[in-house]
């Protein structure tokens, strides 16, 4: 156990996330994820809704099919247990994350897709993850097309830091990398030095400062 023991506690939540991925015959990837919540107690749920200890409270499932780009190509969900009548309703919605990728923008298609009452807390948390797992999985993601750029996973975590020791041996030829920063044309430079300047407007005295 990689943390410190602690004595004269009991356990009271569990939950288990995993995720799983599949290479396919037909070129495409299999990214899945389960999300699993007990309790170590029994427990009685607004509405006098009974679950023993151990029984599943949340136990969801999803399944992303991507291209090599991280690319969504198609989705199925499911929900084994769920505390609420309403929960399932959230499912329909997920069919909107289809040609969304996971390579760029992937929270922000979530909110846009799922966010509120559109989707579920639960399914959007595990679908969140899964594009970690679909770059561990997917290793053309890792690489550039163009080789002046660096991979898209360096500068994201201190392992990866243009600065640092992992990119002095493996990529050396991006230590102390920086994007370029774009210059405007001298068309968007003039433009920018004839812009008016707005008249700054008269300061109004307050009664208190009077």
């Amino acid at each position: 156990m990689p943390l410190s023991p602690v004595a004269n506690r009991i356990p009271k939540h569990l939950r288990d996330v995993r995720f799983r991925s599949f290479e396919r015959e037909d070129g495409l990837w299999d990214v899945e994820g389960e999300l699993l919540d007990t309790k170590a107690y029994d427990l009685v749920l607004s509405g006098e809704r009974k679950r023993k200890a151990g029984d599943a409270i949340h136990h969801m499932w999803i399944r992303c099919t991507i291209n090599t780009d991280l690319v969504v190509q198609a989705i199925e969900v499911a929900m084994d247990a769920h505390p609420l009548g309403d929960c399932p309703q959230a499912l329909p919605a997920m069919q909107k994350m289809v040609g969304c990728s996971m390579a760029r923008g992937w929270r922000k298609a979530i909110e846009a897709n799922l966010g509120d009452i559109a989707g579920c807390t639960h399914m959007r948390e595990l679908l969140f993850n899964m594009a970690t797992a679909a770059f561990q999985s997917v290793h053309k993601a890792f690489v550039s097309a163009d080789p002046s750029q660096p991979p898209r996973h360096l500068g994201q975590c201190a392992g990866w830091d243009f600065n640092g020791a992992g990119v002095a041996a493996i990529y050396p030829q991006f230590v102390g990398w920086q994007p370029l920063v774009r210059q405007p044309s001298p068309a968007e430079a003039t433009k920018a030095t004839k812009a008016p300047v707005a008249a700054e407007s008269p300061s109004v005295t307050s009664k208190a400062e009077t």
